[in-house]
């Protein structure tokens, strides 16, 4: 067996990092050196996720430079804004990075600013990041020493409409998406608008036309099927704890049938194996939670001359964890799907 890599997480503590662990200590390629949390120095992983009992009983550690240099890649699951201070020094020390953050998905530094409500530190650093959308960016990725993990509603989003856009089968204007997510997307924070009483019986529309994902969805879409697109994106918080169901709405072009459609899914996703379609069922959120899976189902509307699409994703594996794992597998000659199935 190939020596394995070494590898460490900043912002263990959070319920991406514990993600990360959970599918990590499965891979047969991967050694876990560090565990980096601030808030959390000196706590065991058990002491916060108790699955891990007699599995995985690292400590967790305050965040040093030198510490995470002796591993060859270093995951970042850490909120925006705090990425692109490690990054540089990373990179400088030839570390392979993969960001689970905001901080280096939009290539447009007023943007960032605009979305993120903050100042970019390492914006000399944009234009080098590899947007880490396995199905789409692998021959990139695999040569990526900084990887932009996708935002967890721009996966539910992006992997639906690509193909049908690509193929010119819908139009790139008045798009509508209506996402809903899980409260565990706004992280492992105290914050009283998150709390079970706040939450439960309830859904609420947020960020609305302001939205951090917003430009990510339209970038990305710009980019990969050089059109020029024009979309809406409404994100709802719904009672449940992980997750995200995404509905989508667009024109067909002429000529456009449901066979067409299923031909085109065909074609993009039946070698992808995190992808699954279907022109009969439409995708459950239980069909998808704790796995790396987007479940995509679709309908045809006559009436509207719209193709309605509708995705289901887990926020915290698809949306976060797991596709950095796929990253991984993908940078280092991996099979794909190590320890994700």
């Amino acid at each position: 067996m190939n020596k394995p890599i070494h590898v460490s997480i900043v912002g263990a503590s959070g319920y991406s990092g514990a993600e990360l662990v959970r599918f990590l200590i499965k891979h047969q390629g991967v050694h876990i050196d560090k565990l980096f949390a601030q808030s959390s120095a000196g706590k065991s992983l058990a002491d916060l996720y108790p699955e891990f009992r007699n599995r995985f009983e690292k400590t967790f550690e305050p965040y040093r430079l030198e510490a995470a240099c002796e591993s060859e890649c270093v995951f970042l699951a850490l909120p925006s804004g705090e990425a692109m201070n490690l990054v540089p020094l990373l990179l400088a020390q030839g570390k392979t990075v993969i960001d689970l953050g905001g901080d280096f998905r939009l290539k447009k530094v007023e943007e960032y600013k605009q979305f993120y409500k903050h100042e970019h530190t390492a914006a000399h650093l944009l234009p080098t990041a590899v947007y880490g959308l396995a199905e789409w960016n692998a021959s990139q990725i695999k040569s990526a020493k900084l990887v932009a993990n996708p935002g967890c509603y721009p996966t539910s989003a992006l992997l639906p409409l690509l193909p049908l856009l690509k193929e010119r089968l819908i139009s790139p204007s008045g798009i509508v998406i209506t996402a809903m997510s899980g409260v565990s997307g706004a992280g492992r924070k105290a914050d009283l608008s998150l709390s079970f009483v706040e939450v439960h019986d309830s859904v609420k529309a947020y960020k609305v036309a302001e939205h951090q994902h917003l430009p990510e969805i339209a970038q990305t879409l710009e980019v990969l099927t050089e059109q020029t697109v024009s979309l809406s994106f409404v994100p709802h918080l719904i009672p449940i704890s992980r997750g995200i169901y995404t509905t989508i709405h667009a024109t067909l072009s002429d000529g456009t049938t449901e066979e067409k459609i299923f031909q085109v899914y065909e074609r993009y996703y039946k070698q992808k194996p995190f992808v699954r379609y279907s022109h009969e069922f439409i995708p459950e959120l239980k069909g998808v939670v704790n796995t790396n899976f987007c479940d995509i189902g679709f309908r045809i509307s006559t009436a509207t001359n719209q193709v309605i699409l509708c995705a289901a994703i887990d926020n915290l594996v698809k949306g976060a964890a797991g596709q950095a794992i796929q990253n991984f597998n993908l940078i280092y000659g991996f099979n794909e799907t190590e320890s994700l199935l």
